[in-house]
Order: structure tokens, then sequence, then C-alpha cells
């Protein structure tokens, strides 16, 4: 047995509004395929430089950060974790448009028709205890 307390728990990467959970429950539930939950994470491009990117996931890659919310799972993209952490994903819906929206805490800018983000790293302390989300 260790005599290292117990490490604190690890702050969820994304949290999801309940507008969102019920949109993600919607996505699963209507899907011809078996999907386990939505992959979210970033890719280069566009002219801010990144997007956000979603698809099905059809099982869970060996090295997903998973994370429950509200009912649903969402698996993070490794590659996407720094650039997501402290992240609400929400879901608007407006007169002439709907879909998943992003407030995230990292974003430092976005292009004009909203399709790219500049997103800055989140910063971990050096003692790995994890970023300050309050």
């Amino acid at each position: 047995m260790s005599d290292r307390p117990n490490p604190r728990p690890r702050p969820k990467v994304v949290t999801l509004s309940e507008q969102a959970a019920a949109r993600v429950r919607e996505i699963i539930d209507n899907s011809d395929k078996d999907i386990v939950g939505l992959r979210v994470g970033v890719a280069n491009g566009g002219c801010a430089g990144m997007s956000y990117t979603m698809e099905y996931a059809e099982s869970v890659d060996t090295l997903d950060e998973v994370v429950e919310d509200k009912g649903v799972t969402v698996l993070i993209d490794p590659k996407a974790v720094l650039f997501l952490l402290g992240t609400e994903m929400d879901y608007k819906v407006e007169r002439l448009s709907s879909g998943f929206v992003f407030n995230n805490p990292n974003q430092t800018s976005a292009c004009g028709c909203g399709e790219s983000v500049a997103i800055t790293p989140a910063v971990l302390p050096e003692d790995g205890a994890g970023a300050n989300l309050s």
C-alpha cells in the first residue's frame, strides 16, 4: 500500500450544457450504427488556424480522453486535450441555424465566418496537479 494520498480527481476536459447533452443523445439514438459517443478534436486549417472537429465514435481508442457528462459520452482526441481543457460544449438553435458551440477559455480569436479559431494550449502547473479551471 502506498503512503501517497489519493490524487485529487482530474477535472473534465469538456463539460456539456443540457442542450448539448440532449442533442448528443438524439444523434446517438437516431444513428443506424452502434455509436458509443461523439469524438471531439481540433484540426489545423482555416483562416484563423484551427477548427473544431466532431465525428461519430463506434469505439473508444486507447488514448481517448473519455468524458461522461449528463448521461452521454464524449471522446476527446488525445492531441486536442490541452486545446480543449475547460471548454463547455453547448448546442444553440437560432432562427436560421443550429449547431454545437464551443465556449473555450483557450480560444484567443475566431475568423469572421465562424468556421475556424485560434487556440492557445492550456498550460499545466509544473507539479502536474492540473490546470486551474475556476
